[in-house]
């Protein structure tokens, strides 16, 4: 409450995300929440995904609401019309070397803008931590927000140790598949049980100058330089490496999962800013709709990852002898090199009981009642909207964090299984069945729906992530909230 005479200082948040899809997505859930809380939000894209969300949404997509502004900085990379994800290592190298001025002009620009409140606070993708920087210049509070899971980003602390110990980079190739990768590393604190293989895959490298192990390197060290660290999970899932984290790192929320935290707001306009860098397929719920209830495996492997022709038939062919009903997200640039062709036999077999799409809402659809399996890369968005969604996994982890996700939901969770990553139809098809008809598949079921409900429960009014993000707000970002004269 403001002194008599007094009146609170305007709030004006600025998010940046990481450029791609996984991140952007997050970020603006976080971003909505704190445009409710009463913060004017100007939302930060690179100029590369600002041009891609206006041809997936339509050109007046990015206009706003009042109080909610887009902007955009140049990525530092060459121009370019590519509907895809740019390559993740050369992007990490370019925000982290090129995007410091051109936010800093931003800022300068926002602070002398007319009609808007001066920037109170920053809330940076923890992978973009150039903006700490720009927070100091200014004198205001940054928030980093990691939006992986707990386990993954424990996981990414340990990189220095796992350098220091020897561990990366490997002597040579060979170490892939001698059986190295199955070491245990049981002198990371909590992360009981976890194997070199289940630690993000950056690190199974040769090259001591690996680009992706030096840019994370980075990263974690300035995380500590921050105000607080959020995560998108919640305490009952990963208690003990949010614990784990919380001893090695000034402040750590955990304020998800944010989908759900999101629906208690009833802000219609805000349910117009949406952030697919694709263009959704709708018909994809209007064709579950036809489905009877847990009929339906649903396959995506997100946004990220690529695949070679041989693995797209692979798991063609296993849907297919599966003989079980399918919603698959196929992205142009889901195989290497080449277009997602599928053979036109597997097209002609399944055309009654699968549907193709190259988008779609991933929430609705994880919450949909015919949903009855996924088939997912382990991305954390999608394992954390499975879990919501009540829906066990089958888990064929890509590259990152995935791998330490996949551990987590097999042996942790008890939600999912993984499949071999040289894809045959036998396995598919096996492990497919066993999810949609097993014992198996129904204790996963069951043990995904205990889940559901404590991330609900976690989101209610008087949830663990509902107070961890008020206390958030109250204790950072409105600290540093300072009293101005009243204009009479």
């Amino acid at each position: 409450m403001a002194f008599a005479g007094m009146e609170e200082k305007e709030l004006h948040a600025v998010c940046i995300p990481y450029p791609a899809q996984g991140h952007i997505n997050p970020m603006l859930k976080v971003a909505k929440l704190l445009h409710h809380k009463g913060f004017h939000i100007t939302f930060v894209n690179t100029e590369f995904n600002h041009k891609r969300l206006l041809k997936s949404r339509g050109p007046d997509s990015l206009k706003g609401v009042p109080g909610f502004q887009f902007e955009t900085i140049p990525d530092g990379l060459p121009s370019s019309d590519t509907d895809a994800t740019q390559d993740i290592p050369t992007l990490s190298q370019s925000t982290s070397t090129t995007c410091l001025v051109p936010f800093r002009n931003l800022l300068s620009k926002l602070n002398a803008a007319d009609g808007i409140p001066p920037v109170t606070c920053i809330v940076s993708d923890g992978a973009m931590s150039f903006t700490l920087q720009a927070a100091k210049e200014i004198g205001v509070p940054e928030v980093l927000f990691w939006t992986i899971s707990a386990c993954g980003f424990l996981a990414y602390m340990h990189y220095p140790h796992l350098i220091e110990r020897g561990f990366t980079p490997l002597k040579d190739v060979s170490y892939l598949s001698n059986g190295y990768l199955d070491t245990p590393l049981n002198w990371i604190p909590g992360m009981k049980g976890i194997r070199l293989r289940d630690i993000p895959s950056f690190i199974r490298t040769t090259n001591p100058d690996e680009i992706m192990v030096q840019f994370i390197k980075g990263e974690v060290a300035r995380a500590s330089e921050a105000s607080t660290i959020i995560l998108n999970t919640f305490d009952s899932l990963e208690q003990e490496a949010v614990n784990e984290l919380s001893r090695m790192l000034p402040r750590v929320y955990t304020i998800g999962p944010l989908h759900l935290l999101l629906d208690q707001i009833k802000d219609v306009n805000l349910k117009f800013i949406d952030s697919n860098l694709w263009k959704e397929e709708s018909g994809c719920l209007e064709w579950l709709d036809s489905k009877e209830p847990s009929s339906v495996v649903y396959v995506n492997f997100g946004s990220i990852t690529v695949m070679m022709p041989q693995q797209l038939v692979e798991f063609a062919w296993g849907l297919a002898n599966s003989k079980q009903s399918f919603l698959w997200i196929i992205r142009r640039d889901l195989v290497v090199g080449d277009s997602a062709i599928l053979p036109s036999e597997f097209v002609t077999q399944t055309k009654n009981r699968g549907m193709l799409a190259s988008w779609c809402p991933q929430e609705k659809v994880l919450s949909h009642q015919s949903i009855g399996g996924f088939l997912t890369h382990c991305g954390w968005n999608s394992t954390l909207e499975s879990i919501c969604g009540g829906v066990p996994m089958i888990c064929w982890p890509f590259f990152a964090e995935q791998q330490t996700n996949c551990r987590y939901c097999c042996t942790h969770w008890g939600i999912g299984t993984e499949i071999e990553n040289n894809v045959r139809r036998d396995e598919v098809e096996k492990l497919v069945r066993e999810l949609m008809e097993g014992d198996k598949g129904k204790e996963m079921k069951s043990k995904a729906m205990m889940w559901k409900r404590k991330a609900e429960e976690a989101t209610t009014p008087v949830g663990s992530s509902f107070f961890n993000f008020d206390n958030m707000v109250n204790q950072i970002l409105l600290s540093n909230t300072i009293l101005l004269p009243k204009q009479v």
